[in-house]
């Protein structure tokens, strides 16, 4: 069973060109919809705030507080205000973690990638920060675009929007830099090997030890296949290895660590930068959701581009 990593919210399968498909025995995010899933009662709203019941967390449910885009300090100084005001009744209010604010993306959806129904107002199609710098540009922040539900960096001196949080979650685990660390804490040690397979105690996922199995890029399609072939050869007795859901890949990432984002004491081999997940973009369905391993991003890639490699997960009885 695997733990503190959430289902991806999917429904639906499409081929390379987009096209809507039947799931079954297509390998994709859908076809199992692994993770912890929820339901259309996830969301618990108040009259300033809501809750999360899959997560823990409370949400400001205006999305847009500030009223306008700010700069990632003048994030910073505009919910120190709200604390100061006691908005809604609290003063514990923070700038969500990288982990926290790509918890709330759907990727079943677009525009916005949020769960539907969801309670939430003004909410912005774009860009919105994160407490959490980029270990590989320390002038950069990590933010999520609600278009789409990718995730990557910008500069902190630019303009994006402000979501604030409170609370902590004892599903989602914690990031491991910045100021806001909150969630599950990582085991120690986190992953355990046992010949081509490594277990990751925080998640319960089982990966192949080699992160590049086609190997080289390949197309999206193609990687579906690769995993096939590892399922025909039973490879360390496993006959259930799939290609990663967006989610599941994101839960490796040590975000103090870049080139890989991994912990230094990792045990993985042939680290490429940049997979394929089994997820479809629910925003433009002839591109899938990849994760891109060595700065611990998640964007997109179109399916018929041979860029990207090929590494495999199974959960766990």
């Amino acid at each position: 069973m695997t733990r503190h990593i959430l289902s991806t919210g999917q429904t639906f399968c499409a081929d390379a060109s987009g096209k809507r498909i039947p799931c079954a025995g297509t390998g994709q995010d859908a076809q199992s919809s692994p993770g912890l899933t929820w339901d259309v009662d996830r969301f618990q709203p108040g009259t300033e705030t809501v809750l999360d019941t899959r997560t823990g967390l409370t949400w400001l449910r205006d999305a847009n507080a500030p009223g306008f885009p700010i700069s990632w300090q003048e994030g910073f100084d505009f919910i120190d205000g709200m604390n100061a005001e006691g908005r809604a009744g609290h003063q514990d209010w923070r700038l969500p973690n990288r982990r926290e604010l790509f918890s709330l993306i759907s990727f079943d959806r677009h525009s916005p990638a949020l769960p539907t129904p969801h309670p939430f107002e003004n909410v912005f199609e774009g860009w919105y920060w994160t407490s959490t710098t980029s270990a590989m540009h320390a002038d950069q922040a990590w933010h999520v675009h609600l278009m789409g539900g990718r995730m990557f960096w910008g500069s902190k001196t630019g303009y994006e929007l402000v979501w604030p949080v409170r609370g902590t979650s004892e599903v989602l685990p914690a990031v491991t830099a910045g100021p806001a660390k909150n969630g599950v804490a990582w085991p120690s040690p986190r992953f355990e090997t046992e010949g081509d397979v490594v277990h990751d105690r925080l998640t319960d996922l089982a990966w192949t030890r080699s992160a590049d199995l086609a190997p080289g890029p390949v197309a999206w399609e193609d990687a579906f296949e690769t995993v096939d072939r590892l399922n025909a050869r039973a490879v360390a007795g496993i006959t259930a290895w799939r290609l990663p859901t967006i989610r599941e890949f994101e839960s490796l990432t040590d975000a103090a660590h870049h080139s890989p984002a991994l912990p230094d004491d990792h045990p993985f081999s042939d680290t490429r930068e940049a997979y394929w997940s089994s997820t479809n973009s629910g925003y433009e369905p002839d591109w899938a959701m990849c994760f891109y391993l060595h700065k611990g991003a998640a964007g997109v890639g179109f399916k018929q581009d041979r860029g990207f490699h090929v590494w495999a997960a199974a959960s766990r009885p």
